[in-house]
């Protein structure tokens, strides 16, 4: 750790044996979802060690968020090749996710196995309630962090307006945010944009990676190499599984949905769960209703991603295919396929564009369309903890369409006051007594699990 006497020197380069150690301790504590793992990282990599400066972090976090996948793993992966090139990246990348990925696999086994227990039913109860007050804190975080004008108000705003209003596709939100970022920066005068690089040079601390470290070289011949390698690594478990089961079976099914959800989906975990939701129960039938929900408070008590939660689909879709294994085998290879199907493009996205991101990072227009995309996440984001809040608080919720107005629309004597008190028991301890993620979700569980007994 940097000493105080030491803040205005410049930190030494760190070796890539102790940047393994702190990206293994990230991986082992990042609870709480992006929010809380970008909060994390920016403690340990920003304020403490200074390894990154204010400005690059943020620069490299609006460019993730652009992508589609979990922007906290990939953050680290971008942070982890700037400091120590490819290799860095990967270390960093896989450490944020191995640990959540094998709790993630014992939890849904379990869950799979004892699902219709009475007593893991009201466990599940409690976790639900605790996940929307989780969900409303990341909204708290991400706005905080995003929404420092009023144009990016208006952003957040209609983001939240086109995905629960009429239901419009997040890709086109996305671009949207980024065309209207790109014009209004264009549109600033000169005074303002100087004003906001004063603002943001007086943030900047002497880093390891900061304004005077060297950009990445982006060539044509690198890029090829890069798309070619990781392209091959996305495709090899398919090749292994029609070798042995045969070029129609339900592996390939699982694993070419989520590799296209991996190309077309953006905003990381909170910004896929209801299309993957949707298309899990009604088209493919891998989940019953109400088993996403689980799965995310599964993916809730887990270090990693959040996007975890699709292991836990990938395992279900796996334990419940006829394919002649054991169901656990099978739940194993279904949710291993699914991790690496949604976390190899990660990779790929990464080490493909962060040199042409660097080198774009000092042009004011791009950087405000990145911008804007932070500002529409969250209003996806607050998308979700409204579509997290119905279907918690009421056991029926259907759909309202009306011309272009497409929306959720709940069945309001379904409400369901036991969960109403526990999502504000777990607001309650995140917002009033700053208990932890790990904590709140401890209690609430253990409360569903009395309230559900009675």
């Amino acid at each position: 750790m940097i000493q105080q006497h030491d803040l205005n020197v410049t930190p030494p380069h760190p070796s890539f044996a102790e940047a393994t150690k702190v990206w293994a301790k990230i991986g082992l504590l990042s609870f709480g979802g992006p929010a809380g793992q970008i909060a994390l990282m920016h403690k340990e990599l920003v304020e403490e060690r200074r390894w990154i400066s204010e400005s690059r972090f943020l620069h490299a976090l609006n460019f993730c968020m652009l992508l589609p996948g979990p922007e906290a793993q990939q953050l680290a992966t971008y942070i982890g090749w700037l400091l120590h090139g490819t290799r860095g990246g990967i270390v960093a990348g896989t450490l944020f996710i191995l640990p959540g990925f094998f709790v993630i696999l014992g939890l849904s086994s379990a869950y799979a196995l004892f699902q219709q227990t009475d007593w893991l039913a009201g466990l599940f109860f409690g976790l639900k309630a605790a996940v929307l007050a989780i969900v409303v804190e990341a909204v708290i975080r991400v706005g905080r962090r995003a929404l420092k004008t009023r144009f990016s108000l208006l952003v957040a705003a209609s983001a939240f307006a086109a995905l629960f209003l009429f239901g419009l596709p997040f890709p086109l939100i996305v671009l949207a945010a980024g065309i209207a970022g790109y014009v209004a920066t264009r549109l600033q005068p000169e005074d303002g944009v100087r004003a906001a690089a004063a603002r943001q040079a007086l943030a900047d601390r002497p880093s390891v990676i900061d304004a005077d470290f060297p950009d990445g070289a982006p060539s044509r011949r690198r890029a090829m190499r890069v798309f070619a390698f990781w392209l091959a690594l996305w495709i090899v478990p398919f090749i292994l599984l029609a070798a042995v089961f045969g070029t129609e079976n339900a592996y390939a099914t699982i694993g070419l949905f989520f590799s296209k959800m991996a190309v077309v989906t953006f905003g990381g975990a909170y910004a896929v769960l209801a299309y993957v939701a949707q298309q899990a129960v009604e088209a493919y039938h891998w989940l019953k209703p109400g088993e996403m929900l689980d799965g995310l408070a599964l993916a809730e008590t887990t270090p990693g991603p959040l996007v975890l939660v699709l292991t836990f689909v990938g395992f279900m879709a796996g334990f419940r295919a006829s394919l002649g294994l054991d169901p656990l085998l099978s739940g194993l290879v279904g949710a291993t396929l699914v991790t690496w199907v949604t976390f190899v493009p990660c990779f790929l996205w990464i080490f493909l564009g962060a040199p042409y991101v660097e080198n774009l990072r000092n042009n004011r227009a791009l950087s405000g369309a990145l911008a804007a995309i932070s500002a529409a996440v969250t209003g996806v984001i607050l998308n979700l903890a409204v579509w997290f809040g119905l279907h918690v608080f009421f056991a029926d919720v259907g759909k309202l369409v009306a011309g272009p107005l497409s929306m959720p629309l709940p069945t309001w004597w379904t409400f369901q006051w036991p969960a109403f008190f526990l999502a504000l028991l777990a607001a309650l301890m995140l917002f009033r007594f700053r208990a932890g993620i790990v904590a709140t979700l401890a209690v609430c569980a253990c409360a569903g699990w009395v309230i559900h007994g009675f």
